[in-house]
């Protein structure tokens, strides 16, 4: 079974229910049904026309349900509408999708959830994990915007900051090792750059170009993770930094500055190093006072801490990570790390044992166990 396939074509298949007049909500839960019966049926009968099929069964499972709702008015002309088993046109509704999900009346954050979850397949725990909320307060906020939309007729797009925070949290979940995700983000993200004459639709580009050129370097044969400053930086592709970097100075010039300028602008400064020990900390620290003074996001004040502790000493970055909510995740990795490099070995190991219990992902997980058991080795190299 091609999981890649199907994914690929589910925002196509959902764009054409939704066009033929399904309301949203059905037409997503009718597409579901359809993956499942493909998921049954393909294995042993692989239809030669995929996205037909597709159409076809969930159309069909959209018109089941509305017989059986005897308070739907259209439901005898949706029932001649029925489309044919055959080809369908080959359209890439995706980008259309992300905006019409982004719908005037839906928050900002219940809109990115609804897309996340309805176009970019991701699951209600890596939507939860991203807003660094509890998978059942996520689930409940994707029901209720199902429900708010419900009947809503989409033909008013949304604005293009809830497009871009959608496209950045799809790609930030394929950065973390769905690799499929973080080019269809940045495939999209070119598409509205296209489009679009928008400084931050700019600076996303140039961020998602700048960080998925490190992509190749991120992870060691094993599977393991490779910190930034341990990367071979012969294995970063320089074609994507610089365009990157020329995207970027290009909206920059426009003196509209937004968090993803911002950002890239951090992502640019390290790409720009050629060995780690080079790299500008004090006008990263820089961009960070600018990030934190946009957003006030606790994440990036972590961020910025870490910053500060290579600017100005760990003992700076452990006084800026005081300021920070112990429960923050990834807070003890930082603490961690800070603590080595100020000489306390005994507690950087265990701060590094309790953020590998909190990592959300296996990887992640087995990086922080890797450290904290480095550092104990040492403890028992003295004794």
């Amino acid at each position: 079974m091609d999981d890649t396939l199907l994914r690929s074509l589910t925002p196509s298949v959902l764009g054409i229910l939704v066009r033929r007049g399904a309301d949203f909500a059905a037409a997503e839960d009718a597409v579901q049904d359809a993956l499942v019966e493909a998921v049954r049926v393909w294995p042993t009968d692989r239809p030669r026309d995929a996205k037909g099929w597709l159409v076809t069964v969930a159309w069909r499972r959209f018109l089941d349900a509305t017989r059986a709702d005897v308070a739907r008015r259209r439901r005898e002309d949706l029932v001649d509408e029925e489309p044919g088993p055959g080809p369908t046109p080959s359209v890439d509704d995706t980008l259309q999708l992300y905006f019409l999900c982004a719908h005037p009346s839906l928050t900002p954050s219940s809109a990115v959830a609804l897309t996340l979850r309805a176009v970019g397949g991701l699951t209600t725990r890596q939507i939860a994990q991203a807003y660094l909320v509890p998978e059942a307060t996520m689930a409940q906020r994707i029901s209720r915007a199902k429900r708010t939309v419900s009947g809503v007729r989409f033909d008013k797009p949304g604005d293009v900051a809830t497009v871009l925070r959608v496209l950045y949290l799809v790609f930030n979940e394929g950065y973390s090792g769905v690799v499929d995700l973080a080019a269809e983000a940045i495939r999209l993200t070119r598409q509205l750059a296209a489009s679009i004459d928008h400084p931050e639709v700019a600076g996303l580009l140039a961020l998602m170009l700048l960080h998925h050129a490190r992509r190749a370097a991120r992870t060691a044969p094993d599977g393991g993770l490779v910190p930034l400053a341990e990367q071979v930086r012969s294995l970063w592709d320089t074609r994507s930094i610089a365009e990157g970097i020329e995207i970027l100075q290009t909206a920059l010039a426009r003196d509209r500055l937004g968090e993803f300028q911002a950002q890239a602008a951090i992502a640019a400064l390290h790409a720009d190093a050629p060995v780690a020990e080079e790299t500008d900390w004090v006008q990263i620290v820089e961009w960070y006072d600018e990030l934190v003074r946009l957003t006030d996001s606790p994440v990036v004040r972590l961020n910025r801490a870490v910053a500060v502790g290579e600017a100005d000493g760990p003992r700076a970055g452990l006084a800026a990570l005081a300021a920070l909510d112990g429960s923050l995740p990834r807070r003890a990795a930082v603490a961690a790390y800070l603590h080595e490099r100020d000489g306390d070995v005994a507690l950087a190991a265990r701060l590094y044992a309790e953020a590998a219990e909190k990592a959300s992902n296996l990887a992640e997980r087995a990086h922080l166990t890797r450290q904290a058991a480095r550092l104990n080795a040492c403890l028992n190299a003295r004794q």
